[in-house]
């Protein structure tokens, strides 16, 4: 991946924040907490979920970066929602996904080529390396900023 590849995804990732603002701009509690289908997420659990999210990619990239040769492990996001109260207020969760990952944003602007080579191991898809991570969280946003405007929508 080149150097404008990078600063293109980089630039996604930032827009995921607006992304997700804009898809729960106005929702009422109950749109929050519309179920598009039994087993799917509500917005609101889709929220606390980003903030999860975000906060364990967060320790990934910095894993990568600070460790050799890392293993970065999986966690289970139903089982977190089930356990983590997916039904609280979310203001705080929307304000820690928007703060770890303009954290991360100052970190990637500063990375050097040799720390954009560095990578890991994922417990469940293998070699994982900061490209990689970037190519995955630069979408996770906007992927679930859509989900948030199907759930509120009910479909």
């Amino acid at each position: 991946m080149n150097a404008a590849e990078r600063q293109r995804l980089i630039d996604h990732y930032r827009d995921g924040i607006t992304e997700v603002d804009k898809a729960l701009a106005g929702a009422t509690p109950e749109e929050l907490d519309r179920r598009p289908g039994p087993d799917e997420w509500s917005a609101r659990e889709v929220a606390h979920h980003l903030a999860d999210s975000e906060t364990m990619s967060t320790i990934r990239l910095r894993r990568l970066i600070a460790e050799d040769d890392p293993l970065i492990q999986a966690y289970d996001e139903p089982e977190w929602a089930r356990r983590l109260h997916y039904d609280r207020p979310i203001e705080q969760s929307l304000a820690v996904f928007t703060a770890v990952r303009t954290s991360n944003l100052e970190l990637l602007e500063r990375f050097t080529e040799a720390e954009w080579a560095r990578s890991g191991t994922h417990s469940d898809d293998g070699p994982y390396s900061v490209e990689r991570w970037l190519q995955i969280y630069a979408d996770h946003g906007h992927d679930h900023a859509d989900q948030i405007r199907r759930a509120r929508e009910g479909r």
